[in-house]
């Protein structure tokens, strides 16, 4: 049963998402004079310096006209520039928690205006038929998917920000997982999940971020949420640019960047000029399988950040955080994490190029136990709807990967059984059938290389294929 959250938080994202909607569509009409009218000038109030840094990835397209943004004495937006800074990139909270992308990159989304309010929302919805070679193989039709609205105003000496995500993966994907070779994580009816990915919980993220200006180049600021994505790893795979067409979670995921939906989360970060520090509290116990409900439990977990955009085409972190508890079948072993990765965006004249070098490494505290996860992923966006892209991953895989459908026994000695190669490589093209949504066919390919140890339960040469359609509502840039 759904509990009363969930009800609550998805009728303010369609509230929300509905507003904007609806805004958008009312400020595409030209006023009479063919220039931008603003609320500051019908209300006849003065106007002020912008103090709220424009929005990245914001630029005029042939897909979208100029949209009215009006200004008042509390909040003001340019969404014809990107952010200059790396303190108006994080401004903007438009990224997983509070992670970050280079300034550069683009960002699809509907923006509008509500009185001191900015109204925003951006998300995508695939729709997957997928085929698998290899004795481990299955074929499935599943949707992955996730929806972002996002309030934002001036309130006191700082910029106050609400905003939830929202999955409906626990509809569109029965069973509790799809299909994916070599994967591993979770659960399902009390199994390990194996050559599967589990879906991503309903409610993803309810936070508010609280963001104080030290100067014009630092920043101090606040993230509280019920679930939310705490200071580890870099964007997560969902919202990073560089695997913004690839539907399908990298086999890393487990070692890079699965903590993006936790539980009580607290983090407090300082950026100065193009460096970033932060730390988190959480609960580091994973979503269990019923993925309708908001879960609680007391902060057991950490994690910290350090962040550094040193131009505006780059982005660089490196974390660690330990994780109490994470895994239920597993409950008294606790890890430790450490990623970094190297992010990088070049804007092209009609599309840009989002790049992503990663990797991961899990250390079981209990028993010394250390796999790691590497992956390298490039999106190319060309002619404006064009989108070429590839993933290439080498990632440790452990004895837990022998238990398909069954339970794990309660004396399993977890052990690294073998590093698995991963090759995908996919095409999709944008076709304007729905106003502001951008609407693709395309297709991907996976090739896999299979360790000596696990030959006879794959084969030497597995693949998968996935043809898909995919919806993404935008505004002045795909």
């Amino acid at each position: 049963m759904r509990s009363p959250k969930c009800v609550y938080i998805g009728g303010l994202a369609l509230y929300l998402m509905c507003a904007a909607l609806m805004d958008t569509h009312a400020q595409q009409q030209p006023s009479p004079s063919g220039q931008q009218a603003s609320v500051t000038e019908q209300s006849q109030q003065p106007q002020t310096k912008p103090s709220q840094p424009p929005q990245k990835g914001q630029q005029n397209g042939p897909d979208m006209p100029d949209m009215q943004m009006p200004k008042t004495q509390h909040t003001a937006m340019n969404m014809n520039e990107k952010p200059k800074t790396f303190v108006g990139e994080i401004e903007q909270h438009a990224t997983s928690g509070t992670s970050a992308e280079p300034n550069s990159t683009p960002l699809p989304m509907l923006m509008t205006m509500k009185g001191s309010w900015t109204l925003m929302f951006h998300g995508v919805a695939f729709l997957n038929a997928q085929q698998q070679t290899s004795p481990r193989g299955a074929d499935k039709v599943f949707s992955t998917n996730w929806l972002m609205p996002m309030a934002q105003r001036r309130l006191g000496p700082g910029r106050f920000t609400a905003r939830t995500m929202l999955s409906f993966e626990p509809a569109t994907i029965t069973g509790r997982y799809y299909p994916e070779l070599f994967q591993q994580g979770e659960t399902a009816f009390g199994k390990p999940i194996v050559d599967g990915q589990h879906p991503h919980n309903f409610v993803m993220e309810l936070a508010v971020l609280y963001d104080l200006n030290l100067g014009e180049q630092s920043l101090l600021s606040f993230y509280i949420a019920p679930v939310g994505d705490p200071a580890m790893g870099p964007t997560a795979y969902p919202h990073r640019a560089s695997a913004s067409e690839d539907p399908i979670a990298p086999l890393g995921h487990h070692l890079e960047d699965s903590t993006h939906v936790a539980y009580d989360v607290i983090t407090v970060g300082i950026t100065h000029k193009v460096v970033r520090l932060e730390a988190s509290g959480f609960h580091g116990r994973e979503p269990d399988e019923n993925r309708w409900t908001i879960e609680a439990g007391t902060i057991d977990s950490w994690s910290t950040r350090l962040t550094v955009q040193p131009g505006e085409n780059w982005s660089a972190q490196y974390s660690f955080a330990h994780l109490t508890s994470p895994e239920a079948l597993r409950a008294d072993e606790n890890i430790q994490r450490m990623t970094a990765s190297v992010m990088y965006n070049r804007p092209l004249a009609h599309g840009n190029w989002a790049s992503t070098l990663l990797w991961g490494r899990n250390r079981v505290v209990q028993t010394g136990l250390v796999w790691n996860g590497y992956l390298a992923e490039s999106t190319l966006r060309f002619a404006q709807r064009n989108y070429i892209w590839g993933r290439i991953e080498n990632v440790d895989r452990t004895s837990e990967l022998l238990l398909k459908n069954e339970f794990e026994p309660p004396d399993l000695q977890e052990s690294v059984i073998g590093r698995v190669q991963a090759y995908t490589a996919g095409y999709d093209h944008d076709f304007a059938l729905i106003p502001h949504v951008a609407t693709a066919l395309g297709a991907q390919v996976t090739l896999y290389s299979t360790p000596a140890a696990l030959t006879a339960l794959y084969g030497s040469h597995p693949a998968g294929v996935v043809a898909f359609v995919r919806l993404r509502p935008f505004g002045k840039q795909r």
